[in-house]
């Protein structure tokens, strides 16, 4: 056992706390990570404000990277001393999605078995709930073998450890759920780290037209440097008309057109909404952008859903194998074909992660990701 400091969010819509923790020893199939930088997330506020669950109180950070320290007896592919990023899919191996070759819809996946808990306070002894099961706003966190993710040890720890969460989900979009092709057309909506992502994304496919959308100018121009080829603010205009008439039919059959893939990053009934009218006919939607439990799919004809044709999809964590794409990812980033620091907006320490939510919440900040770094 080990005591370490660490941020917890004790309750409901209350600022995060720092404070100490322990973790215990790791046991069979775990494995103990001393963290190096851990992403700021959406997904963490969301955690804050009760709107995962209810089970506080909650140990946040999932965005990792760092170092093995100690694995368990049973343990056999890591080593302390390998450099890793952590991930929230830590596949089984054994249930239907796994046996039938689609291990990136494993629906069994794994995480540690021992519970860190409060260490000080009238609540010591109290069991965390990790977020995602990784809880890495740690100076060390106990983890499934299966979440540690072997890459270059010389990889930039704050950027490659976004490939645990928003950018690895973005990515995962286009390149996986989406499939963009060279040549396509794509339409992002919602440029902030997952949409931005996203747009990185089709780039590297090979994507001639990427239209991104947002309301905030500065995540816009974000964009831009992510290499999207036009920018909608649609506090200002249509998105769906602007979209159609940046992606027409490369016929001349008259119909509306629209792009050939178009990634929701945003989540919200009426931006799901846009994508499935500014996708071209047989286009695809993908969802990547988190709804909350109450929002419901918005009121679209049927005879709408049928006569688009096309895929709606949702991309769960960029539909990706951690085994098969964060080493790929990493080489592309080390071989200076794709720019994870770029996302890194700046690097904070453990104390600084309230002031970080705060920024996320603020309008025009240009913040894609503040990084905890250790």
């Amino acid at each position: 056992m080990q005591q370490v400091k660490a941020v917890v969010a004790l309750a409901k819509g209350e600022p995060v706390t720092l404070t100490t923790i322990n973790v215990p020893d790791p046991g069979p199939g775990e494995a103990l990570v001393k963290v190096q930088s851990c992403g700021v997330c959406h997904t963490d506020l969301h955690y804050r404000q009760g709107g995962i669950n209810d089970e506080f109180p909650f140990l946040l950070g999932h965005e990792a990277a760092g170092i093995v320290e100690q694995v368990g007896p049973d343990v056999t592919d890591l080593a302390p001393g390998d450099f890793v990023v952590l991930n929230w899919r830590a596949v089984c191996g054994s249930c239907r999605a796994c046996h039938r070759g689609e291990p990136w819809y494993c629906f069994a996946t794994h995480n540690a078995t021992q519970k860190m808990t409060l260490a000080e306070g009238d609540r010591a002894g109290t069991e965390l709930t990790p977020a995602l099961g990784i809880g890495a706003f740690a100076e060390k966190t106990l983890v499934a073998a299966g979440q540690c993710t072997k890459v270059d040890p010389s990889a930039r720890a704050a950027a490659v450890g976004l490939l645990g969460c928003g950018v690895m989900a973005g990515l995962g979009a286009a390149l996986n759920t989406g499939a963009v092709r060279r040549g396509s057309t794509v339409a992002v909506i919602g440029c902030g780290g997952v949409g931005a992502a996203a747009i990185a994304g089709a780039v590297l496919a090979g994507a001639s037209t990427v239209v991104a959308v947002d309301v905030d100018d500065a995540k816009l121009e974000g964009a831009r440097a992510m290499g999207a080829t036009h920018l909608v603010n649609s506090r200002d205009t249509d998105p769906v008309e602007e979209i159609r008439r940046l992606c027409p039919p490369a016929d001349a059959t008259g119909h509306e057109g629209g792009a050939d893939v178009v990634i929701d990053a945003v989540g919200r009934p009426e931006t799901w909404k846009q994508a499935f009218y500014a996708r071209d006919l047989a286009g695809t939607l993908v969802l990547v952008g988190v709804p909350t439990p109450d929002m419901k799919v918005p009121d679209i004809p049927l005879i709408d859903v049928f006569g688009r044709g096309g895929a709606l999809k949702s991309s769960w964590y960029g539909d990706c194998l951690p085994s098969r794409d964060f080493p790929m990812l990493v080489d592309l980033y080390q071989q200076g074909r794709l720019d994870l620091d770029a996302f890194v907006s700046e690097e904070i320490a453990l104390g600084d992660v309230e002031a970080a939510f705060e920024k996320m919440e603020t309008p025009g900040q240009g913040v894609l990701r503040s990084v905890v770094t250790l």
